[in-house]
């Protein structure tokens, strides 16, 4: 049963991501690529009925993406995060894509998938980010970051309880 619920949730997440792309990319006749990098640091997090902080569990996740863009609001933002954390150490791959919205004054809003590598956790990603272009941009970088997110995952261990973390996180990077 749980398998077929998070089958369903991941073939519906896929299939809704797949046409949003799809109708950017015949919206739109030029694509420019660029990306992203950084680092992200998961502030408080509830799951299973306890609440921890960074107080209680060192993690810092190293955010790099590629991002695709057409001539509208709308990108595309592959993005992976290999995070290390502490008591107990550990050390993970988080593959997330989404879309990404542009709004006013430098301001985004978007969604990702998360999907955690060789973990039973999933989910998503909403996130509020906000960039500022550097004046004189030098180098490949043109612009910095500050992203707030918030993942809400579903980890369903075999053998496990089931668990639903939620956590805020803050993510600064620079674009290119």
């Amino acid at each position: 049963m749980r398998q077929t619920v998070r089958a369903r949730v991941v073939v519906i997440g896929t299939l809704a991501l797949m046409s949003a792309v799809g109708a950017a990319a015949t919206a739109n006749a030029q694509v420019t690529v660029g990306g992203h990098v950084g680092f992200v640091i998961p502030w408080v997090t509830h799951a299973g009925g306890q609440t921890t902080t960074i107080a209680d569990r060192f993690q810092i996740g190293f955010p790099i993406g590629v991002t695709f863009k057409g001539q509208g609001r709308m990108a595309l933002d592959l993005e992976m995060v290999p995070s290390i954390a502490s008591r107990p150490q550990a050390v993970s791959l988080t593959v997330d894509p989404g879309v990404v919205w542009g709004l006013s004054r430098g301001f985004a809003v978007g969604i990702r998938m998360a999907f955690d590598v060789n973990s039973s956790q999933f989910g998503f990603i909403p996130l509020i980010n906000k960039g500022w272009n550097f004046k004189q941009p030098k180098g490949i970088f043109k612009r910095y970051f500050v992203e707030v997110d918030l993942p809400f995952k579903f980890n369903r261990p075999p053998g496990g309880p089931s668990t639903n973390p939620f956590t805020f996180a803050t993510h600064f990077g620079l674009g290119f």
